[in-house]
């Protein structure tokens, strides 16, 4: 375990995350002056990492043990290394990036390590290159401030200007606020799965389980729709994401009376996509698909993670490698011309040779858009009782992997249109999103750049509220199915109150 001490509480999730970034295998624990006590007391004596800072300097304490190895930055006090910082005067945000960068430039030293996307901690690196973009700076004017700023690489920086300088392309067919006229999106979220992946900390309950009470869901579901409906009334729908979970757990009639009740409810006529996550294959069926389809669903995906049968079967999804694929070619047929499908980097025992096999028979199935994850360690998921059991040696991302992706859909003539990081990400690496021509998923970009208002449906959604002037305000819905029905008006009555100006 590494444990971090700070007497500074705005600063804790960039070092958790900047030291968790260097230290990949070990357990990082904060303490902050707010922390409890009796917190403080069980951590208090493996401390390895001390961030201490008043009016004028910050000091970094690291401890010898941790492998690191000091420089003319650096000196030794009570057999510990540290190394010095200046606190600036010039206003704490600015101070806290300072901070930041020096120690990532400590740390880099000390592991002997560079970080792809260098001191970033966010989960929107583009939003950066947007910005950027948008004041008028060149391509290569923005590459070099990720460089020189934040020691991002050449490759991702290139990355993060070429996915910025597509997305503003697509952006400006979109009603965003403080542009064209005022539009928003809609997630509805569908929180039933087959089973649960190991991997997953997302809300989802087993079908088996919770089949009698989804008829009662959709009820609620489409009453909280119909409140936005009237709220929304006037404004203009750009697009619609069905995800989970997985929305295909339901029974076609079900999927009958969701897509039917929100096109009674909103005006479909400007709504440029509508996207449903078929997701796993043992969920989809011919009838289920031609629902979809009657419905005007424009773009679906069916996600194989891996095609290799022994992960398949590890991680807890029952469709068989040749199910996704038949799965695929019957939603073809069905007449479905937009198909993601997405895959994850880092798999537990997965190697290059096993990502260049994924890829290959993704090929010969040749999607429209391909979603490439990096395998991110949540906490709440099984996977993170799986490494307690067998370690992080069997989770490999590298560099390769994520190259034998890149080029794989680059192949199939898609191209980069969308990025986001996790916390805690395989190999400190990135989610990439490609697609052909014309294919592109634009709620994926609306959520992660958060330029126009998404409305979210159903348990545990979260609604996000874009005001013109760049602020954003949310409203969560309760997690847990039974206590959603339960307290739907109290859903509604958030949204409400969200949305009184």
């Amino acid at each position: 375990m590494l444990v971090i001490e700070l007497d500074r509480q705005n600063m804790e999730y960039d070092v958790q995350a900047l030291v968790k970034a260097f230290f990949p295998d070990e357990q990082v624990e904060v303490l902050v002056p707010e922390s409890r006590a009796d917190k403080r007391e069980k951590l208090s004596g493996d401390i390895k990492v001390r961030v201490m800072s008043g009016e004028s300097q910050a000091e970094i304490f690291l401890a010898s043990e941790l492998g690191g190895k000091s420089d003319s930055t650096a000196f030794l006090e009570n057999g510990k290394a540290a190394v010095r910082f200046c606190w600036t005067k010039s206003g704490e945000k600015a101070g806290k990036e300072e901070f930041k960068a020096y120690l990532y430039g400590v740390l880099s030293r000390f592991t002997g390590r560079q970080l792809p996307w260098g001191m970033l901690t966010g989960i929107r690196p583009t939003k950066i290159a947007l910005s950027l973009l948008e004041e008028g700076q060149s391509r290569q004017e923005t590459a070099k401030h990720y460089i020189k700023r934040y020691f991002v690489s050449d490759e991702k920086a290139a990355l993060a200007v070429d996915i910025a300088e597509r997305e503003r392309r697509l952006l400006s067919g979109v009603h965003c606020e403080g542009t064209q006229g005022r539009g928003y999106s809609l997630y509805i979220g569908i929180p039933f799965c087959p089973t649960t992946c190991l991997y997953c900390s997302f809300t989802s309950y087993p079908i088996a389980v919770y089949r009698k009470q989804v008829d009662e869901y959709l009820n609620c579901l489409l009453w909280e729709a119909a409140y936005v409906a009237e709220r929304f009334r006037g404004e203009i729908l750009d697009s619609v994401y069905i995800g989970g979970g997985t929305p295909t757990t339901l029974e076609p009639e079900q999927l009958d009376r969701l897509l039917g009740g929100l096109r009674q409810l909103f005006d479909f006529t400007t709504v440029q996509e509508l996207t449903v996550e078929a997701g796993r294959a043992d969920s989809i069926t011919e009838e289920k698909l031609k629902s979809l389809r009657r419905h005007g669903v424009s773009r679906i995906s069916v996600n194989p993670q891996t095609m290799k049968q022994e992960t398949l079967d590890l991680i807890g999804r029952k469709a068989s490698v040749v199910q996704v694929e038949e799965a695929f070619r019957l939603a073809r047929q069905i007449g479905f011309d937009n198909i993601n499908m997405d895959i994850i980097l880092g798999l537990p025992g997965e190697t290059s040779r096993d990502v260049q096999h994924t890829m290959d028979r993704i090929a010969e199935l040749s999607p429209d858009s391909l979603t490439v994850h990096s395998l991110a360690v949540k906490r709440a998921s099984g996977l993170s009782q799986w490494i307690q059991e067998n370690g992080t040696a069997a989770l490999r991302n590298t560099d390769e992997t994520m190259a034998i992706a890149a080029e794989g859909a680059e192949k199939l003539e898609m191209h980069p249109y969308y990025l986001y990081r996790q916390k805690n990400m395989s190999g400190n690496f990135e989610n990439v999103g490609y697609a052909k021509e014309g294919k592109y998923g634009l709620y994926n970009i609306l959520i992660m750049e958060e330029v126009q208002t998404i409305v979210a449906l159903g348990a545990g959604a979260i609604t996000k509220r874009v005001y013109p002037d760049g602020r954003i305000e949310r409203c969560e819905n309760v997690k847990e199915v039974a206590q959603y029905i339960e307290r739907i008006e109290e859903m509604i009555e958030r949204k409400r109150v969200l949305f009184t100006d």
